[in-house]
């Protein structure tokens, strides 16, 4: 048997308009968009995808986490060759940087509803 990832969803209380950052943000095209699901893919390969579900109760986590708080579950990491710049890009389009940054090859950062991701460079 063989297993593959198909795609990482999250969930949002918009999801079109957070799929609207990410697709700027990838450079990637929309495949399905309703205003409960929309799903983003490289232009490149179909799988791989990154979907946004509905989610009215969604609650950001806590960064960096701790006890009692709303915990991280997951988070995406994109790989840059331009750390400043890509991390000023995302920015421009609604990123915010976070206050606790564990290394120095690598950006935290939260979308515009707050889920966190990383971006980092090559070998980090």
């Amino acid at each position: 048997m063989t297993m593959t990832l198909g795609a990482f969803v999250l969930g949002t209380p918009d999801p079109p308009a957070l799929a609207d950052f990410y697709r700027a943000l990838l450079g990637w095209q929309e495949e399905d968009r309703d205003p409960e699901w929309v799903r983003l893919k490289d232009p490149e390969q179909d799988r791989p995808s990154l979907s946004f579900q509905l989610e009215t109760g969604h609650v950001p986590p806590v960064w960096p986490p701790r006890p009692g708080t709303q915990q991280m579950q997951a988070h995406v990491d994109l790989c840059v060759d331009d750390l400043e710049a890509e991390t000023a890009r995302a920015c421009a389009l609604g990123a915010t940087v976070e206050e606790h940054q564990p290394q120095k090859d690598v950006r935290v950062l939260r979308d515009p509803h707050g889920h966190l991701f990383c971006l980092f460079l090559p070998g980090a």
